[in-house]
């Protein structure tokens, strides 16, 4: 990138102002799950209707945030991630005054166009901020964020809505965006990108109608049924619409997403174990209020204070985890955290009726510390493969890539826990499994757990796969150079 001037003496300034935003833009992606209970009986609606003020949240995002990257790379990433800011504070505000269901549906829609440009483009200006050879620790702390604000959510969500109602769950957005318009103007640096550059408009409509018919498909499914006959259609349409996007990249010169980077294996391996891992936490946190609140009778408060113990073990251990793969490599530690994973959704699927505080917070706490070790150093290495130029497409895939596992991870975990809830509830007519007896419900949600652990087991074999390509191209490296430079 020409003119690229970087103050890295300013690095932390910026860190802080991105973080803001990473953080408002994340929480408020998961602080209504605790409120779902509570948005059921206040607004008259039901459960397959609320899970809406959720996932319109995580679709849009999901759809336009590549778009926003590429975009970012071709004006500049400051005015984007300010005007996110902007937007994002007016649709919270507009949120926190609804008054049914279908309106704040509407305008978590709003809302998330701004969290969208914030996303997009965070980790990028991260990037660029910081010398390459603390980008470990960088993209770990501005990791944290992500996944802090992901499960802070809950908590924070938890303690207002005892307090307050849930409509100041968004209320408290306005003067902490107000304080991150401020910070980014003053702090976050306006990199000018090269000139020349040309939008795909060919491509940015092709991926956003192919994620948005997937998209679609997955949550229309979770109401009629993955084989019925609108959402088979509406799987088909978005195939279609992936080829022809895959098409257009292919002949276009300055295309959205260079595809030459999923050449690289282990580049895409990152993507892929990264997505598992956000369809795991998300599926998981979108039914344990329901767990909490209607198995072990635990009141909103309470719920959002067990919570917490994800978010404080993620912020202790994500920086660290950075800093560690700065110094011995992002693949050993990657393997490090999904096999903490892996225990810890193995102790999740053992939840029962009579769990106490203590083992549910043992049980849910090494979800928090797997996290925290995986994130970091798996974003450090996709990130690292990103070329100057193409900084905030490749944040843009990131968040994308974070978006589509939290949406698939509720609505196809969402599905499954209702429908074993509603089968194990049988004989009985139920037409909601939030009905359904306590019993039936902890066994649909051992069931899910038990689903969980086998889906981080394909992603652990894939990353101990790259690890041994890894470790088995750097001895190849080295026995070559031996051989060409014998002492």
């Amino acid at each position: 990138m020409s003119n690229l001037q970087v103050d890295y003496s300013r690095k932390w300034y910026v860190m802080a102002a991105v973080s803001m935003g990473t953080l408002l833009a994340t929480i408020d992606s998961s602080i209504v799950n605790v409120a779902l209970p509570t948005l059921v009986r206040d607004l008259n609606t039901d459960f397959a209707t609320v899970q809406w003020v959720v996932l319109a949240y995580l679709l849009t995002l999901a759809t336009l945030v590549l778009s926003t990257g590429r975009l970012a790379d071709m004006i500049g990433k400051k005015p984007i991630f300010m005007l996110g800011f902007v937007i994002f504070t007016i649709g919270s505000v507009l949120c926190g005054l609804a008054s049914s269901i279908y309106m704040l549906i509407g305008f978590r829609v709003v809302q998330a166009i701004g969290a969208t440009m914030i996303l997009a483009l965070g980790m990028a200006i991260v990037t660029e901020s910081f010398p390459p050879e603390e980008r470990g620790l960088a993209l770990g702390t501005s990791g944290t964020m992500v996944s802090i604000g992901i499960v802070i959510g809950p908590t924070l969500g938890g303690l207002i809505i005892d307090a307050l109602t849930w409509h100041w769950i968004f209320f408290v957005n306005l003067p902490i965006g107000i304080l991150g318009i401020f910070m980014v103007i003053r702090y976050v640096p306006a990199i000018k990108p090269e000139g020349k550059q040309r939008f795909d408009f060919p491509g940015a409509i092709t991926l956003f109608l192919c994620l948005l018919t997937f998209l679609s498909a997955l949550t229309l499914g979770q109401n009629i049924g993955f084989i019925e006959l609108r959402v088979l259609i509406l799987l088909v349409i978005s195939i279609t619409f992936l080829a022809a996007f895959i098409y257009v990249e292919k002949h276009t010169i300055q295309p959205m997403i260079d595809l030459s980077l999923f050449r690289n294996r282990l580049f895409s391996i990152n993507l892929i174990t990264g997505f598992i891992t956000f369809f795991a936490i998300a599926g998981a946190l979108i039914l344990m209020p329901f767990y909490l609140e209607n198995v072990l009778g635990y009141s909103t408060r309470e719920v959002g204070l067990l919570i917490a113990a994800v978010p404080v073990s993620m912020g202790v251990i994500a920086p660290l985890a950075g800093w560690m793969s700065d110094h011995f490599g992002t693949r050993p530690i990657t393997v490090i955290g999904l096999v903490i994973l892996l225990l810890g959704y193995g102790a999740l699927s053992t939840l029962n009726v009579m769990t106490s505080t203590i083992g549910y917070i043992l049980r849910f706490l090494p979800i928090g510390v797997g996290m925290g070790v995986f994130q970091s150093p798996n974003n450090s290495a996709i990130m690292g493969e990103a070329p100057r130029d193409r900084l905030g497409t490749v944040s843009g895939m990131l968040a994308v890539n974070r978006t589509l596992g939290q949406t698939t991870g509720i609505a196809v975990l969402g599905a499954l826990w209702a429908s074993q809830a509603l089968m194990y509830a049988a004989p009985s007519s139920l037409e909601s499994a939030t009905n359904a007896p306590t019993t039936a419900q902890v066994d649909a949600l051992q069931d899910t757990f038990t689903a969980i652990s086998v889906i981080i087991l394909v992603a652990l074999g894939l990353a101990v796969w790259a690890l041994v390509k890894e470790r088995k191209k750097h001895k190849s490296t080295r026995l070559d150079a031996k051989l060409t430079y014998p002492d």
